[in-house]
């Protein structure tokens, strides 16, 4: 098998290292999609006006109005007014969920959707349900977001699904996560156009991070959105895409 190499580039805006374009991207995986999602919008809304949704459940964010009528004129006035909303419906368990406006609808409102199209509860690595994600039919994106903090803890710790998680990556819920599983587990989902590994801070984790860039089967970026400091590679032996055919569309 011919070895991978990678190239870098780094940049200081995850809308520059990630190809977010106009139109439906969503955001799969483990944890930091909802602030992946904050900074995304308020970076995209310099250039143009940006939704922020989902296609299951999230809470409602508090930068961000949150419109839950479902009516257009409402979108498009907040929008004109704001840049940026987050537009859904709201449940009575205090979350917001899917809009009622169709994803088709949302992407023609605004020059840019950024949707949450799953839940990790929070956790750094997830496995997805058959049910999941619930990735909208239009999407021209999808990003899968892993926790570079994960690696080194036990599977049932630090894994949404943790049974999944552990058959995905021929391994046990009590074994510690290994960046060798963590590839595995992405690579038999399939799911993903590209990856983004969070928490990338310290020369231990980027140097982990780099190297299961390496490892994936799509381009990927390595970061902090806390820092907000990102680095692009892509490696020679990848695919350039990787289109994800989703077991539940809107």
């Amino acid at each position: 098998m011919r070895e991978k190499t990678s190239r870098e580039t780094a940049v200081g805006r995850i809308s520059e290292a990630l190809p977010v374009g106009r139109g439906v991207t969503a955001l799969i995986g483990g944890g930091g999609k909802t602030t992946l999602m904050h900074v995304l919008a308020e970076e995209l809304k310099e250039t143009g006006t940006v939704i922020l949704c989902t296609s299951t459940a999230i809470l409602p964010p508090e930068e961000f109005p949150v419109l839950t009528d479902g009516r257009i004129d409402s979108v498009r006035r907040a929008l004109g007014d704001k840049g940026a909303v987050c537009v859904g419906k709201m449940g009575a368990d205090g979350k917001l969920h899917a809009p009622d406006l169709s994803f088709s609808e949302l992407a023609g409102l605004a020059d840019y959707v950024i949707a949450e199209a799953d839940g990790s509860r929070g956790l750094p690595l997830k496995a997805h349900a058959p049910h999941e994600p619930v990735i909208p039919k239009n999407t021209r994106l999808t990003v899968l977001v892993i926790g570079i903090d994960g690696i080194g803890r036990p599977i049932y710790e630090a894994c949404h699904r943790p049974e999944l998680y552990a058959a995905l990556s021929g391994s046990g819920a009590e074994e510690a996560v290994s960046l060798e599983m963590a590839a595995r587990a992405a690579a038999a989902e399939g799911l993903g156009d590209i990856a983004f590994i969070n928490k990338a801070e310290g020369e231990e984790r980027i140097a982990a991070a780099r190297e299961l860039a390496v490892m994936l089967p799509y381009p990927a970026v390595i970061g902090s959105l806390f820092r907000r400091e990102y680095l692009c590679l892509s490696s020679s032996g990848a695919r350039e895409t990787l289109r994800p055919a989703s077991r539940s569309a809107l």
